[in-house]
């Protein structure tokens, strides 16, 4: 039996609200969400990738330029767009974390625009509530790093394909629209370009007869991204690290990649799986009548599957797998939990149970779990426990003009210390950096290099220095002792010790 490969526009029409209310509600709830993410984002200290992100935005253009030829190349699109934002609207962590918002209020508006292709408003403004606060879309709503705009530029590249799937005969400018969106979205996110494969299998499962036209337009796309493809290929290095840890693991996969804590889970992922049992239903009574495969599900399935699988697969080769790489399918897990709701919703009408009960019980279940995972989001320490902002108010609040400090050098670099002043220098105004080598913003990656204590000594650093502040690093309970011998070996003694959350602050005296 043949399967029916298209499905005439008066159908979609008669479906679908009208343009100018899903406009204005998309607007609506892009805002809502925007201002979801914006709450509280300057709460929590800057970590290592958001330094990396700072530090590299706030070098002149050239020596950015010359940056990305060496490291993060394939982040170069998102520093360059922060280079041109914190010169208008400064550099706090607020204002930097203000773009990473503004993409997830970009992000909920398109996944409204999307579902509305395939459904009712209600519907629509429903999946586009669940991915303004769906705790993976807020965490990266709050950080200043291009997650946020990932999940961004996936939705919208969504909503391009819901239009070409809803065409008996999509123009031309769909799928150059397709193209472009995809290629600027690989440009900020080396792994978007898996989004082709996800577009690929939708139109596999619903539109056959587009396979020829999907898979110009997506070589089109890639071939525009080339040169960051090729950068990032040689500066594949840069991850090596994550090969040492186990980050495929189910917790991550099930809890951490999307819904931040196990209650929300729990409810997300079994209202995923009513919406993957009703899918399963209509694929095969579509197929049995000769009928139109489900749209929205598919595109949507495909989008949550497709990559992450990808990127497990290619994990097992070479290992470079973080939870965080799945950002840009997290728009898919919010459709897929809307379209739940709306089948719970379904059956519960046909048993004769009185339908807003049953979606005030999934909304409450909904708020219930993920309120406490967005409140965890915006304490002090949330992100990557870092304290940095701890350490500046120590530094201002003890510190006397002429001490010296010297930061923890014996950690990687997303872990030093000395981010905590590079990030935010005024409150360091009163103490000399002794040790430092050569400042990030003349160094061919994003970080400052650093003498040791004994080599910055024979450089006459710490002539005439009376008092030296140490930062080290700490975890689990475990204090780095970076420096300390040499110190003692100039002369200094211990004098005051200050514990904070991931590192312990100690004056030196001679």
């Amino acid at each position: 039996m043949s399967m029916v490969t298209t499905q005439p526009l008066a159908v979609v029409r008669s479906v679908a609200p009208s343009p100018r209310p899903l406009i204005g509600a998309a607007a609506v709830v892009g805002a809502a969400a925007a201002v979801i993410s914006a709450a509280g984002s300057w709460i929590p200290s800057l970590w290592g990738d958001e330094a990396a992100s700072l530090l590299s935005a706030r070098r002149p253009l050239g020596s950015l330029f010359a940056m990305l030829t060496h490291v993060d190349a394939v982040h170069g699109l998102s520093y360059i767009a922060l280079h041109f934002w914190i010169r208008v609207f400064g550099s706090s962590a607020f204002s930097i974390r203000v773009p990473s918002a503004v993409a997830i209020g970009i992000c909920a508006a398109a996944v409204v625009v999307l579902c509305g292709r395939f459904g009712s408003l209600r519907f629509a403004v429903v999946a586009g509530a669940v991915a303004a606060v769906l705790p993976r879309l807020t965490y990266a709503g709050g950080e200043a790093r291009a997650y946020a705009w990932d999940a961004a530029i996936a939705a919208v590249l969504c909503v391009v394909v819901a239009e070409i799937l809803v065409r008996d005969r999509p123009s031309r400018r769909w799928w150059i629209a397709y193209g472009a969106v995809l290629a600027v979205g690989v440009y900020t996110f080396l792994y978007l370009a898996l989004m082709a494969a996800a577009v690929g299998v939708a139109v596999l499962l619903t539109r056959r007869e587009l396979l020829r036209s999907w898979a110009v337009a997506s070589a089109a796309g890639i071939a525009a991204a080339s040169p960051v493809l090729v950068l990032g290929l040689l500066e594949r290095n840069q991850i090596s690290y994550l090969a040492h840890r186990d980050e495929a693991t189910p917790s991550s996969l099930l809890v951490s990649m999307w819904f931040g804590s196990i209650p929300f889970a729990v409810v997300a992922w079994t209202l995923i799986v009513v919406a993957g049992v009703g899918w399963a239903v209509d694929v095969r009574q579509a197929l049995r009548l000769n009928r139109p495969l489900p749209r929205l599900e598919s595109l949507a399935f495909a989008w949550l599957i497709v990559p992450v699988g990808m990127l497990l697969l290619m994990n097992i080769v070479s290992p470079g797998f973080t939870a965080r790489y799945g950002t840009f399918a997290a728009p898919a897990a919010a459709v897929l939990i809307a379209l739940g709701v709306r089948r719970l919703v379904r059956a519960t009408r046909r048993a004769g149970v009185t339908r807003p009960w049953v979606a005030v019980a999934a909304a409450a279940a909904l708020g219930a779990t993920v309120i406490p995972v967005w409140v965890a989001q915006r304490q002090p320490y949330a992100q990557n426990q870092s304290d940095w902002n701890q350490i500046a108010a120590v530094i201002h609040a003890h510190a006397r003009r002429g001490d010296a400090i010297v930061f923890d050098e014996g950690v990687r670099p997303s872990r030093r210390t000395r981010l905590a002043m590079d990030t935010d220098p005024q409150p360091f105004a009163a103490v000399r950096d002794v040790t430092l080598a050569v400042p990030y913003a003349r160094e061919s990656t994003w970080h400052s290099t650093a003498y040791t204590v004994a080599q910055a000594a024979a450089r006459g650093r710490f002539d005439g220095v009376g008092r030296v502040w140490v930062v080290e690093y700490s975890t689990g309970g475990l204090v780095d002792t970076w420096g300390i011998t040499d110190l003692r070996a100039l002369g200094y003694r211990r004098t005051e010790t200050l514990v904070e959350h991931r590192s312990v602050i100690a004056l030196y005296e001679r």
